[in-house]
């Protein structure tokens, strides 16, 4: 299916990655929460690549919405053949300092999020045999090491992880892959702590893009983590 739907797609990594399937030739799904103008500019871009573009907006932690979200896009574009999760707040506060409801914020906007879309999406990707889901993770999170300053974020990261790789074995024969991205310090990162990455860099958002598009293209690589990050967190 040339259908595509990333969250988080109205600006940063979500925009790069969107952008770059629209250029790939796939009808794209712009998804914002709160940003409409930004998502506007995001949808006219790709529509100028020559493909079809919508809007949707949806809070992602919520049912209802997750699945009036699906409705939408199936309505204006087709079946969803290519799914990106990219949506997920971060917080960088110690862990004492962490309150009740940034804990669930964090864990709902990463985690939940990410789990109530794709339970949403697979049984179209199976009625039509085929699905390449790709969810934006951390780079280390599978390292399982201590982050007292953004533990709640790892967390949910880490659960992210263990997630794709559950739908990747469940349905392999399918025609469905389930992969992470996982990005490290990129050029829009809220913290740059350049001097711990090894190639002394951030990452560019399109090379993260290109790390989805390669997941996407690619039908016999299910269950993987693929980090760009430059060598950081190894």
């Amino acid at each position: 299916m040339r259908v595509a739907l990333v969250t988080g797609s109205a600006k940063g990594i979500g925009r790069a990655i969107l952008l770059a399937l629209a250029r790939e030739g796939f009808h794209v799904a712009v998804h914002y929460r709160t940003s409409e103008g930004l998502a506007e500019a995001t949808r006219q871009e790709a529509e100028a690549l020559g493909v079809r573009a919508i809007k949707v907006r949806a809070d992602l932690t919520q049912e209802a919405e997750v699945a009036a979200l699906v409705e939408e896009v199936r309505y204006h574009l087709g079946g969803i053949g290519v799914l990106v999760n990219n949506v997920g707040d971060y917080l960088y506060k110690p862990i004492e300092e962490v309150s009740l409801e940034e804990w669930r914020w964090i864990l709902d906007t990463n985690l939940t999020a990410t789990f109530l879309l794709t339970q949403r999406v697979l049984p179209l990707m199976v009625q039509e045999g085929y699905g390449r889901i790709v969810n934006l993770g951390y780079a280390g999170a599978a390292n399982l090491l201590a982050r007292p300053h953004i533990t709640p974020y790892v967390i949910a990261k880490t659960g992210v992880i263990l997630y794709t790789k559950a739908i990747a074995k469940r349905f392999a024969q399918a025609g469905i892959t389930a992969n992470v991205v996982a990005p490290g310090v990129a050029e829009n990162s809220v913290s740059k702590p350049l001097q711990e990455i090894p190639m002394a860099r951030l990452a560019l958002l399109e090379e993260v893009a290109r790390a989805v598009l390669f997941f996407v293209k690619e039908p016999y690589l299910t269950g993987q983590v693929l980090e760009v990050a430059g060598g950081w967190n190894l």
